[in-house]
């Protein structure tokens, strides 16, 4: 794939680069991540980095499920982005960039990835951009009509401030069936957190009153026989009537 004349250097980097590690050029300041591509120098810099390429065209690049993603809204500025199933994070609509490992294959009803056979929502047939990029090629020899030209490419908040985990709200973009993997699986264990811990905290309280009950029971019982021993001493004792 990366043998065609027409695929940029920087759709390269994009797909291969690990985005998220340290930069080495400021390892000691916080917030030093590599989550910004460079589109003109191809490649991956830091929020530090940025004063260097302010009049640069800039790709910011998210986490989603401890995976590399874009938002489609970038993205389509410069690659046709249509029919690759997107994932809403922070109110933003996200692509996968690459495929993701999936261990079993579920050939059920609805989509699949042309690619990978990942099962999918309809009406979409990819399951990352590195699918439909492998598709495109397979179909067209060429990235012809998939690439667009964008010359002006900000980034569309500061730097990437926020990176998104399983402990934000990840969730389909549609109900129904789909990719039932990875994806729902943090949804949820998200819920069942949740649920977890209000259980823990109602078995907290279930325990306190049952240790106050128990309390009380076992001061009652400490007094109940040494009253009746007193009553069955002060008492002359009665004999049984002869008949």
């Amino acid at each position: 794939m990366m043998e065609s004349k027409e695929f940029p250097a920087w759709l390269e980097v994009l797909l291969k680069e690990k985005f998220f590690n340290a930069c080495l050029e400021h390892e000691e300041e916080k917030k030093n991540e590599k989550k910004i591509l460079c589109i003109d120098c191809c490649l991956s810099i830091c929020p530090h980095c940025l004063p260097s390429h302010n009049s640069h065209r800039l790709l910011q690049i998210r986490r989603y499920v401890y995976n590399d993603v874009l938002r489609v809204e970038d993205g389509s500025k410069l690659m046709d982005c249509s029919l690759i199933q997107p994932y809403i994070t922070n109110s933003s609509k996200v692509v996968f960039i690459n495929e993701r490992p999936h261990s079993r294959q579920f050939r059920g009803s609805g989509n699949f990835c042309y690619t990978c056979d990942r099962s999918l929502q309809s009406p979409y047939v990819f399951c990352s951009l590195s699918c439909k990029i492998s598709d495109v090629i397979m179909r067209q020899r060429g990235l012809s009509g998939f690439l667009h030209v964008c010359n002006f490419l900000h980034l569309t908040d500061d730097g990437g401030a926020t990176s998104t985990t399983p402990s934000s709200t990840l969730e389909p973009t549609e109900s129904g069936g789909g990719d039932g993997g990875v994806d729902m699986f943090w949804c949820q264990a998200l819920a069942c957190t949740a649920t977890s811990e209000v259980v823990r905290k109602k078995r907290s309280s279930l325990t306190t009153t049952c240790r106050r009950v128990t309390t009380a029971v076992a001061s009652t019982d400490t007094e109940a026989p040494v009253n009746f021993f007193n009553r069955r001493k002060n008492t002359p004792p009665q004999r049984a009537p002869l008949y």
